[in-house]
C-alpha cells in the first residue's frame, strides 16, 4: 500500500468513529482554552475539567488572573500535575498578555510560543481549535498511534519530526480534526500497555506496540 492510501485508509476509518471532534476541555473563550491546554500538561482532560470551573470563576479572562500570585493560583490548581510551576506559567502568560498582546490570546505559533508554560504541541492545539488554522498537535497518543500504524517512520523521533511527517500527507482542511482521531484512537483503543486490538479497525495495518519514551 503507497503512503498515501494507507493515510486516507487510517483517516477513512477514524473520521466516522470519532466524528467532528475537537477537545474534550471545557471552556467558552480562546484564553480558557489556553489555561486548560496548559494544565493539561501530563494530566488527564477529566482532572483538568474538574477544576477550571472554579478557577474560571474566580479569573475568567488574563486581565484578573494577570493580577493573582501563583500561591493564590496555585490553591485552585493543586491536584493537577506539577501544580507549581504550572501556576507560575499561568500568572506568567496572563501578565505576558495583557502587556504583550491587549490581553487577546495571540493566533501566530511564534506569538504563542513566547508565552510562559506554552510549547509548540499547546501552541497548535489553541490555533486548531480557537483559531480553526491547519495545525497538528503531537502529543504522546497521537505520537504512539502514528508509529505503530506505519503512517510515520521510525527515522520520526521527536513530536517535531512526526508532525511533519504527518502533515506531508495529511490535506489541509484534515490537519486539526486528524490530532484528535489518532488521539482518541490512541487514548481509548490503541492505548500505551493493553492496547484493545480487538475493538481496533486498523488492526490489520498495526506495525506492533511501540514503547514510548517520556519526552
Amino acid at each position: 500500500m503507497k503512503k498515501q492510501e494507507l493515510f486516507d485508509t487510517v483517516l477513512g476509518t477514524l473520521a466516522p468513529k470519532y466524528g467532528d471532534v475537537e477537545t474534550e476541555l471545557h471552556f467558552t473563550t480562546p484564553f480558557q482554552l489556553l489555561v486548560a491546554v496548559v494544565l493539561s500538561a501530563q494530566c488527564t482532560d477529566k482532572r483538568v475539567n474538574m477544576i477550571t470551573p472554579a478557577l474560571f470563576e474566580a479569573y475568567p479572562d488574563a486581565a484578573a488572573m494577570a493580577q493573582a500570585t501563583p500561591e493564590e493560583l496555585l490553591e485552585y490548581i493543586k491536584s493537577v500535575s506539577y501544580p507549581n510551576s504550572k501556576a507560575k506559567h499561568l500568572a506568567g502568560l496572563a501578565q505576558m498578555l495583557v502587556e504583550a498582546f491587549n490581553g487577546e490570546v495571540p493566533t501566530t505559533l511564534e506569538e504563542l510560543t513566547r508565552l510562559p508554560g506554552v510549547g509548540r504541541k499547546t501552541a497548535n492545539v489553541v490555533q486548531a481549535v480557537a483559531f480553526h488554522k491547519a495545525a497538528l498537535a503531537v502529543d504522546t497518543h497521537v505520537f504512539r498511534v502514528s508509529h505503530r500504524l506505519g503512517l510515520v517512520p521510525k527515522t520520526a523521533n521527536t513530536p517535531y519530526k512526526v508532525e511533519m511527517a504527518l502533515k506531508k500527507y495529511i490535506p489541509e482542511e484534515k490537519v486539526a480534526p486528524s490530532h484528535f482521531w489518532l488521539l482518541l484512537h490512541g487514548r481509548y483503543v490503541c492505548t500505551a500497555l493493553r492496547p484493545k486490538c480487538d475493538k481496533c479497525d486498523l488492526r490489520g495495518l498495526c506495525k506492533g506496540p511501540l514503547q514510548i519514551k517520556k519526552r
